[in-house]
């Protein structure tokens, strides 16, 4: 079972690297800029090749570790459908997706000035999709299934 879940924690850790490689490579590369929402998004991924890495590091404290990439991936499942929601107008934006620190005290000029500034993507625009669905609805799918295998390797820990 533990080399079993060395393989998997390896894939995911892998996964995880590309899946970072890839949202860079879309916004630097291809020019797509992302929101605040999706820069949250990547929380879990870099937090995964954080604690992987360390589990194969340390060697010790493998099923906490793991049950806190878990926890990581459930939280980008959450937002991840927090935000193919708004995509989709089910949900409003919220202050996260907050297009800028606007003050109710600008007069006209210092709003045009603002708003020429701004160049913040609000959450409801879909600037990329891939096989048709948009990258949140991607992370939401994946995330899910992260979680299960994770929820599967802690469960694998505790055969032992």
């Amino acid at each position: 079972m533990l080399n079993n879940n060395k393989l998997i924690l390896n894939s995911i850790l892998a996964f995880s690297i590309l899946s970072l490689t890839l949202a860079y490579f879309v916004q630097y590369i291809l020019g797509h800029k992302p929101c605040n929402l999706c820069l949250i998004e990547r929380i879990p991924y870099l937090a995964s090749i954080i604690l992987i890495s360390l589990i194969f590091i340390i060697n010790k404290f493998e099923r906490v570790i793991s049950g806190i990439v878990l926890i990581f991936f459930i939280f980008g499942a959450v937002v991840s459908f927090y935000h193919m929601g708004i995509e989709q107008d089910y949900f409003s934006e919220s202050l996260v997706c907050d297009l800028g620190e606007f003050n109710k005290n600008f007069n006209k000029e210092d709003l045009l000035k603002q708003l020429e500034k701004n160049s913040a993507v609000s959450c409801k625009d879909v600037t990329f999709r891939f096989l048709g669905l948009s990258l949140a609805t991607l992370n939401t799918l994946i995330s899910i299934f992260l979680s299960a295998i994770m929820f599967r390797v802690i469960k694998n820990y505790g055969k032992n």
